[in-house]
């Protein structure tokens, strides 16, 4: 089998790959407890090389055109910043007696995806490209006012616990970095071949990357998961309950916007796919009382994926095909 083929053999299994990825992550990491430390200690050089990956999928030439779109662009900024806060606070009042479990829920619910989310919701027939153009806003919006809803839902006592410099590390390392690093191959990869064959091999790489990351950020937290079971069994209902919500929500919103059918599965996707990968570095920097936070966010990324899966089959039949935008 050549290159390609490959590569669109993974590309066509990916969701089977991405849960083979996460038992054997969860598996090496139980039977191997004493590589949780170094498997956490990756976390952040595998994820950067992830966002690369992703972010050089965005059409950064076009980004102009894209944010014209203002009818997705505002839906998607409405949702994930105005109704999604009201509808996680709400959920929150479940865990709101328990500091770990309410700062996990509210970290990792208040934080929109912006990478594996271009996949699923193109697997349900969704925009990929219009949630590509709009990843950096997202992600950059939602670094700047997680804080803030941090301070507003939890309040300022136990938000003065948590060090700034883990939040502003992550935008650099995290965001910034790979965003010009993308952004800067696709401006040499007009005029050099390396730059065009370091996209091509990036692009290749994406399910392996995708992959790599969850095993790894599996392996790292399953040992923990599995000693706070009992305390994280109550954030799962929470997890589950946001999913359903948010299929009914997004939909009405794409329809007040009068948005097509691929846009809607799209925006769907949106208000429900969290950024829990790039959330959980910050949750391993929270001070020793919150160490549980970590773990919350890790049983998120799994009721997640079994969430997206499902959200691929249904999506498609919920949403009618003939839906067509208007101005």
């Amino acid at each position: 089998m050549n290159t390609g083929r490959l590569v669109e053999g993974m590309e066509q299994h990916q969701i089977r790959l991405y849960l083979l990825a996460i038992v054997a992550g969860g598996l090496f990491g139980w039977l191997v407890p004493a590589a949780a430390e170094p498997l956490e200690l990756s976390i952040n050089p595998v994820l950067g090389l992830l966002l690369f990956a992703t972010f050089l999928g965005i059409p950064f030439g076009k980004i102009g055109q894209a944010v014209r779109d203002v009818r997705f662009m505002a839906t998607v900024m409405i949702l994930n910043f105005l109704i999604v806060p009201v509808i996680v606070f709400t959920l929150s009042r479940f865990v709101a007696d328990d500091q770990a479990l309410l700062v996990g829920v509210m970290m990792v619910l208040l934080a929109p995806c912006i990478d594996y989310v271009i996949v699923f919701s193109g697997l349900a027939g969704g925009s990929s490209d219009r949630l590509l153009a709009a990843a950096p806003l997202l992600m950059l919006t939602q670094m700047l006012l997680l804080p803030l809803y941090l301070l507003i839902f939890i309040g300022p006592d136990l938000v003065s616990a948590i060090e700034p410099g883990p939040f502003i590390e992550a935008l650099v390392v995290l965001i910034i970095i790979p965003l010009v690093a993308a952004a800067l191959t696709q401006r040499w990869a007009g005029r050099a071949l390396a730059a065009r064959r370091i996209m091509a091999l990036m692009q290749g790489l994406m399910v392996p990357l995708m992959m790599l990351t969850l095993a790894i950020v599996i392996g790292s937290q399953i040992v923990g998961v599995g000693q706070e079971l009992r305390s994280l069994l109550a954030v799962i209902p929470i997890y589950i309950a946001f999913l359903v919500i948010m299929v009914p929500v997004g939909m009405v919103a794409a329809r007040t916007a009068r948005l097509d059918a691929g846009s809607t599965t799209a925006v769907v996707f949106s208000g429900a796919t969290r950024n829990s990968l790039v959330v959980l570095p910050l949750a391993l920097a929270l001070p020793e009382p919150l160490a549980l936070v970590a773990l919350v966010v890790v049983t998120q990324t799994l009721v997640e994926l079994l969430g997206m899966v499902t959200y691929v089959k249904a999506l498609p039949r919920l949403i009618p095909r003939n839906i067509t935008s208007h101005a």
